[in-house]
């Protein structure tokens, strides 16, 4: 059909186990596992369900008519009730007892919580995934030397592995954030329609401890360990914007990635994938636009504004609840990790097959390098030629001078050290110059730091979770 609007994310963006989570098929299968626990809990602590209306839940738990549940949920204009019919049609002898006690935040709030928990599980598998790809990059490419920037202004030399790194720590971090959220999840449980419990205390004839074991069967069968302690009708709006702002770190850290690979594709230093039949430009054939990085760009843009959402959701939140969440989080936390991933699917597509040209990275390096070396060589022609350090470097000033104006007002190459291998006053040989601007002593402990950080960090953390790395094929950018 090509006359109804469909999200970008679905046709262009998201892999395909993304947009199953985030599914009707698992929404509303969900919401009927949550059902059956209710029924085969409260059957546990003595209330009068059979075995054979539990046995039927379960028999009809995944054929869910949706035409019906539409027609039901016109006539009623409610959701929730819409599939409570729908559900007790499949099931006319388990219809009386199904969503007993229940408000219709138990099976939507529940069902949020599980597939939020199912997202940042795929999530996180697809962050270990793309941190391995980034490593071996840093690790191949730990020793190139590569002029560093500073307000993007040529700085001290670093090694491409050691920018990589850079990229590589953010992730991490946003690993560890994640694991911190996902590690403190936990279901609504049964809490009643303003989180009394009061609709349940009545079905247990005020027998609170039947009330709280309820609480904690349901969260057991639903693979919880924990429901949160006291709530409104709805879990607090905070858990969602905890965990959007993992989202958004995520995000934060692919744009920085993507910029330095933009700029590093303008200055011919490195260049993202490129198929041999892809078209850069419609006009200017030549072009090599670095297009995914773009994408990466734009996606982690919406997902970082999107983080706005959830936080002024939670703030807005009305004593025990108000439904001006409801419309808002079906979106923005919903599409926040449709976007997400499409971005870590294009980050480990970028990083994987980046190209380095360590040619061009030589030349601009050498272009600049003559400028930092003057400081060695000034300090080397005093120390080991007996030099005067006033004079010479009034001398290393006035040939610096020069040298740059041939650079920006001529165009030429940067002839500083032919200048000052030709100055007498140096005394220096071609291969005493030559070993003063050693690239190698201008990068510091960049490779060092690269070998610890890989060895002490990433490697470990990768060995603790090989098993969730993602193989190549079936990532989709």
């Amino acid at each position: 059909m090509q006359d109804k609007y469909v999200s970008p994310f679905s046709e262009r963006y998201s892999s395909e186990k993304m947009q199953y989570i985030f599914s009707p098929d698992f929404k509303f299968g969900t919401w009927r596992k949550l059902w059956i626990a209710l029924a085969e809990s409260e059957k546990e602590l003595g209330i009068a369900i059979s075995d054979e209306q539990i046995a039927e839940m379960k028999a009809h738990a995944d054929d869910i008519d949706y035409e019906f549940a539409k027609a039901k949920e016109r006539e009623v204009r409610h959701d929730v009730m819409a599939h409570v019919l729908t559900f007790g049609k499949a099931c006319p002898k388990a219809k009386p007892i199904i969503h007993l006690g229940a408000t219709s935040c138990y099976v939507g709030d529940n069902t949020d919580v599980i597939v939020m928990r199912e997202a940042l599980r795929l999530v996180r598998k697809e962050l270990v995934t793309l941190i391995k790809s980034v490593r071996d990059f840093a690790r191949q490419w730990k020793g190139l030397a590569t002029l560093g920037y500073t307000h993007f202004q040529a700085a001290q030399p670093t090694t491409v592995g050691k920018r990589a790194t850079l990229w590589l720590q953010d992730l991490v971090i946003d690993l560890e954030t994640l694991d911190f959220e996902l590690s403190r999840m936990r279901l609504l449980g049964c809490k009643g329609t303003t989180g009394t419990a009061a609709s349940f205390l009545e079905l247990f004839e005020g027998d609170t401890e039947k009330v709280k074991a309820l609480d904690k069967l349901i969260a057991s069968k639903m693979g919880f360990e924990k429901t949160f302690d006291v709530s409104g009708q709805t879990y607090t709006r905070k858990m969602d914007a905890n965990v959007m702002r993992v989202l958004s770190s995520i995000a934060e850290s692919a744009t920085k990635f993507s910029n330095d690979v933009r700029l590093l594709s303008h200055m011919k230093e490195a260049e993202e994938p490129f198929e041999s039949g892809q078209i850069g430009s419609s006009a200017m054939a030549y072009k090599r636009n670095p297009m995914r990085s773009e994408r990466i760009a734009s996606l982690s843009r919406y997902v970082i504004v999107n983080s706005l959402n959830p936080a002024i959701t939670a703030s807005a939140q009305w004593f025990e609840r108000t439904l001006d969440d409801s419309a808002n989080k079906r979106i923005s936390m919903s599409e926040a990790f449709l976007a997400v991933d499409a971005i870590l699917a294009l980050y480990t597509n970028v990083i994987s097959g980046l190209t380095v040209f360590p040619k061009i990275i030589e030349k601009n390096l050498n272009r600049e390098l003559p400028f930092m070396a003057t400081e060695n060589i000034l300090m080397y022609c005093v120390k080991v030629k007996g030099g005067d350090r006033q004079v010479l470097h009034e001398a290393i000033r006035k040939h610096s001078v020069a040298a740059a104006r041939v650079v920006k007002e001529q165009g030429g190459e940067n002839d500083l050290l032919d200048r000052i291998l030709a100055d007498k006053q140096f005394g220096l040989s071609k291969q005493e110059l030559d070993s003063l601007v050693d690239v190698k002593a201008f990068t510091g402990m960049a490779e060092e730091q690269v070998e610890e950080y890989l060895a002490n960090v990433v490697d470990p953390l990768l060995e603790r979770n090989k098993h969730d790395i993602i193989v190549a094929e079936e990532i989709k950018y």
